[in-house]
């Protein structure tokens, strides 16, 4: 019995994409909600209604989402590059596409993709919470507001 390792050329390059992407995403969407409660809507998450909530998480989520982008964008095109390059290896993605080529082209697509893929994502889970009756996500929140306690 053999085993075809070829199949797993680009596994690499995916965590190189996938680790950072992932990792992005959870840390900035935090601090990004926690910041528009702070400096854009000026009240505490409590005050507000559920669906500001939820347009919170979403926009909170577009913008996680454009990091994501821009942090996992050159592994994205090594990844590609690989995947539609017979024989190719990670020296000739960076000879071919050069450095600055790995990231940057088609970085404004991928930013308008992935924004939109985690906004989406964000409001989806966020509205899906609501709907369980559980709190949205993100933004630091007491349990109840200061004069209930």
């Amino acid at each position: 019995m053999s085993f075809d390792f070829r199949l797993y050329k680009g596994i690499i390059p995916l965590w190189g994409r996938q680790v950072p992407y992932t990792m992005m995403k959870f840390a900035s969407f935090e601090n990004i909600v926690e910041r528009i409660y702070k400096h854009v809507i000026s009240k505490p998450k409590y005050e507000c209604s559920i669906s500001q909530q939820v347009g919170v998480s979403i926009v909170g989520g577009y913008m996680a989402g454009i990091l994501c982008a821009v942090v996992s964008h050159p592994a994205d095109n090594l990844v590609s590059f690989l995947n539609n390059s017979k024989g190719a290896s990670v020296a000739d993605a960076v000879k071919k596409l050069g450095l600055w080529g790995m990231f940057t082209r088609g970085l404004p697509l991928r930013i308008l993709m992935v924004g939109t893929l985690t906004g989406a994502q964000w409001g989806i889970y966020d509205s899906f919470k609501v709907f369980v009756g559980l709190p949205t996500t993100g933004g630091v929140a007491p349990a109840l507001p200061p004069s209930a306690a």
